[in-house]
């Protein structure tokens, strides 16, 4: 591996590339040149020679000057920062913002600028400096300026100071439960969960054991054909929602099927129960192919005058965006999922042959695009039925950290990610081989320039019908883990993004929708970040096997975060019960994810876990007797105790489940995201089984 030499250095640093970093050991890292070589080539910098790295560095050190107006100004509400407006030397320059109401403010302070002129491409280039307003509303507004005859303009985004907990919340705190949708059974769903179980666990929850909110796995669309990724933090795309979890017999149009095609929908209801009830594995692509059948049934009865209109005013909501979604799902029908394979007049959205396409299929691209408004309806519907329950906040929804390398995302949004580059983790002590999540990651320069709108768009969407959204891996926000395709884990290395941008936007579309946010912050972070998001009034995450000193000791309640999310546990790791025997480090040494023996691994795991039963036993929290039930139940009495407003019960530790849903770092290798919510001696439960079970549990 070759070094980085200074003007390569001093290149990457232009865009966001790390050329060294700390471990998780607390080891000074340096990534090798070709790293950071192929990290550039990904945003279409050539620094593949000496001659190539001074030529890109001379174009990124005038390109601020070669425009007028910046990409895109991100500002809090409040702030008066400046900014620079480029113009031909000697010109005289108007700058005024055109704000999303459509009014228009002019008069923007002009500050003293004595930086001299430069040559950029053969003319000679001026500066002049201006001044935010401080008073300016939150939203989405445009930054105008004119000089000699040419207009620019640029978008300035307004961002809330603090979002933190919705008014409504007061200053008490809630809990909720947390739980894998698809994992939540009942005797009237597809061999799944659906968003209909989902409106009866949160009325439920809310009324009778009084929650605040049920926090769900990200319920983002996977592939529309066999075989379905299981995964729900790999989703085709992140803006649009799983037509699996549709309850086929809450569609309005299903009530007007004719007395034939009600019963095919039956028939196939029955089929999914009688083949997959007794299986102790979620087959998704068993329940799809069905439900597909079904509701292709259900959207060809005729719409009313008023349904016709809603449907109309949907499309023109969500715009191009929706139409590529359905066109994608429709050419995957026939193509197959992975986009890259299908003929090179197809692979990109704004080809003709696409558009050829969407002409010649227009009931199919329908399909897909109606299957969205059905499942914006049932996503509103199932918020409206936690509210009405008494539930504080209601649905929490997540929010994945990318999208599958070959999906939709992937193939509509190929401009703004970048190529032959997979998002990860380094190693950390959970996972000390490192991670590659195989995702593509947004490219930090191509947001700017589209104003954050495919960023904007997926804030907007998942947030529309929730009270809450947790984030996954939110310090992907400030900087992500980049591998060069073909790489392991650990020959990446990080790619900074503009944070004050994306957790700005992030707070302002949870500040229109009233929503509270989360960020998953767990893992390899850097400390300012924490501090950074606290400041934004954005939650943090805390797993007490997680929360320790810097001793390593178990850490007092009192030194807990207040603005956090609380839990026990996670779903990269066993529910409770498993974890305190132990499963996670033998299902890692099985799997071969161990850098230490077994022995080693579990005289480790041993410990910490004695740590805290004796914090438990020392706050009499936790009898010497104590059983497996009672030492779990002790666990979450202790949350109580911390300041933290939001307090999380993972669904599978309050009905006694052993098996963790997710392994990170394997593939097929551990039925991830595949097992049924299921009672301690490992037999499935369904929904009805639920309110005999569980009580309060704070």
């Amino acid at each position: 591996m070759s070094e980085v030499g200074t003007e390569l250095r001093e290149l990457a640093i232009t865009y966001g590339v790390a050329t060294d970093y700390w471990d998780w050991r607390g080891q000074h890292v340096a990534p090798s040149a070709e790293t950071i070589i192929a990290v550039l080539e990904a945003m279409e910098v050539d620094a593949s020679t000496p001659a190539a790295v001074a030529a890109a560095l001379r174009v990124r050190q005038t390109a601020e000057w070669a425009r007028m107006l910046p990409p895109c100004l991100v500002t809090r509400q409040g702030w008066t920062p400046r900014f620079e407006v480029h113009v031909d030397d000697g010109e005289r320059v108007d700058v005024w913002v055109q704000m999303e109401d459509g009014s228009t403010r002019s008069g923007l302070a002009q500050l003293d600028n004595w930086e001299p002129p430069r040559a950029v491409d053969g003319r000679l280039v001026g500066e002049a400096s201006f001044e935010i307003p401080g008073d300016l509303p939150l939203g989405y507004h445009t930054l105008r300026a004119w000089s000699a005859g040419t207009e620019a303009a640029t978008a300035l985004i307004v961002t809330p100071v603090w979002l933190g907990l919705p008014a409504r919340m007061g200053t008490e705190r809630a809990w909720g439960f947390a739980t894998q949708l698809y994992s939540v059974r009942s005797q009237q769903s597809w061999g799944l969960g659906d968003l209909a179980d989902l409106a009866d666990l949160t009325s439920w929850s809310g009324a009778e054991l009084g929650a605040g909110f049920v926090l769900v796995n990200p319920l983002h669309a996977a592939e529309p054909v066999a075989p379905m990724e299981p995964s729900p933090y790999l989703p085709t795309t992140r803006r649009f929602a799983n037509p699996m979890y549709l309850r086929v017999e809450r569609i309005p149009e299903y009530a007007y099927l004719d007395s034939t095609p009600r019963a095919e929908v039956g028939r196939l209801r029955a089929a999914v129960h009688e083949e997959l009830d007794d299986l102790d594995v979620i087959d998704r692509d068993t329940a799809w192919a069905a439900k597909r059948e079904a509701l292709r049934g259900v959207h060809a009865v005729p719409r009313s005058a008023g349904r016709e209109v809603a449907y109309g005013a949907y499309r023109r909501r969500e715009g191009p965006g929706l139409d590529d979604f359905a066109t994608w799902c429709a050419l995957a029908e026939v193509h197959g999922p992975t986009w890259h394979e299908w003929a090179d007049e197809l692979q990109h959205p704004r080809s003709p042959a696409v558009a050829d396409f969407r002409a010649e299929h227009p009931d199919a691209v329908d399909f897909y695009r109606w299957l969205q408004w059905m499942l914006d309806e049932q996503l509103g519907g199932v918020q409206a039925a936690a509210r009405n329950a008494g539930m504080v906040l209601g649905v929490m929804h997540d929010l994945a950290v990318g999208v599958h390398p070959a999906g939709a995302d992937a193939w509509i949004l190929q401009e703004a990610l970048a190529k032959n580059i997979n998002v990860g983790a380094p190693p950390d002590p959970f996972n000390q081989v490192g991670q590659d999540w195989s995702q593509p990651p947004w490219r930090p320069d191509r947001l700017a320039e589209l104003a954050y709108e495919p960023f904007r768009e997926l804030i907007s969407t998942v947030l529309r019908h929730a009270g809450g959204v947790r984030v996954d891996h939110i310090i992907g926000m400030f900087r992500l883990w980049w591998i060069p395709a073909g790489q392991e884990p650990t020959a990446g290395t990080y790619v900074r993004y503009d944070h004050e941008a994306m957790v700005g936007i992030l707070a302002l579309e949870a500040h229109r929708a009233g929503a509270v946010v989360v960020g998953e912050d767990l893992g390899t972070v850097e400390p300012w970040v924490r501090d950074y998001l606290r400041e934004r009034g954005i939650l943090g995450t805390s797993i007490l096997w997680f929360e320790v000193d810097a001793a390593g000791r178990p850490l007092p309640p009192e030194r807990w975060r207040e603005y956090c999310l609380a839990s026990v546990t996670t779903h990269d790791l066993p529910p409770t019960a498993g974890y305190l025997d132990g499963d996670h480090v033998r299902l890692r040494h099985e799997l071969g994810l161990l850098t230490q023996s077994l022995d080693e691994e579990l005289a480790t795991a041993a410990a910490e876990r004695g740590a805290w039963l004796t914090e438990l036993r020392d706050r009499g929290l936790l009898t010497e007797s104590a059983d497996v039930e009672q030492t779990v139940a002790a666990l979450h009495g202790f949350l109580p105790l911390t300041p933290a407003r939001l307090l999380c019960v993972a669904l599978a530790d309050a009905v006694g489940d052993r098996r963790t849903q997710n392994q990170p770092g394997t593939f097929e290798e551990y039925p991830n995201w595949r097992l049924p919510l299921a009672d301690g001696a490992g037999r499935p439960l369904l929904l009805e089984d639920l309110p005999a079970l569980l009580r309060p549990p704070f």
